[in-house]
């Protein structure tokens, strides 16, 4: 589905990062199985931006376009990861820093890419990600834990495992989110 917010929206939410250039893998694991379940990429360039590809992340205060959302500060990105983590889902993220030109690569991939369609979010993850120098042995994968172990080997990845035991249901968590975001919390 196109989802294409308007460019004074996107512009108003706009986020630039502090620190150094980097890329963050995200992957959604069952807690029993401990397969994946989604991927997504926070891209930290010139603006900070989610490619959320297929994703139920859905925020009035984080405009999208085309599974790219925008304004993802730490509070938006803490939101995200807690939307995702529950008692039957935990949270891997894997940062790398990258040079300013790896990143803004990443993020006009991630702009150009189009809408995901369902099923299709580690393929397309892993689409961009083999493009950008240094990642090329990331290779194609529809498989969210077998991109998340080929990244684990890129040099100086740090992992990071949230968890929650909010209930299987997240509809209350992404309501309380959005009132939250609303609010300007």
């Amino acid at each position: 589905m196109v989802v294409w917010a308007p460019d004074d929206v996107v512009n108003a939410v706009v986020y630039q990062g502090t620190g150094p250039k980097s890329l963050t893998l995200m992957t959604m694991r069952n807690v029993g199985s401990g397969r994946g379940a989604h991927t997504s990429l926070l891209i930290d360039a010139s603006q900070r931006v989610l490619f959320d590809p297929a994703g139920s992340f859905v925020s009035d205060a984080v405009p999208e376009r085309n599974d790219v959302l925008f304004g993802m500060s730490p509070q938006i990105e803490a939101y995200y990861i807690s939307y995702h983590a529950r008692e039957t889902y935990y949270v891997e993220t894997q940062k790398i820093f990258v040079s300013p030109e790896v990143a803004e690569t990443a993020l006009r991939l991630a702009l150009a890419n189009g809408a995901v369609p369902k099923a299709a979010c580690a393929k397309a993850t892993s689409g961009i990600l083999r493009q950008l120098p240094g990642f090329e042995s990331v290779g194609s994968t529809y498989f969210p834990v077998t991109l998340r172990d080929r990244f684990e080997t890129l040099p100086d990845v740090t992992l990071t495992v949230y968890r929650e035991d909010d209930a299987d249901d997240n509809s209350t968590a992404a309501a309380q989110i959005n009132a939250a975001l609303t609010a300007g919390q």
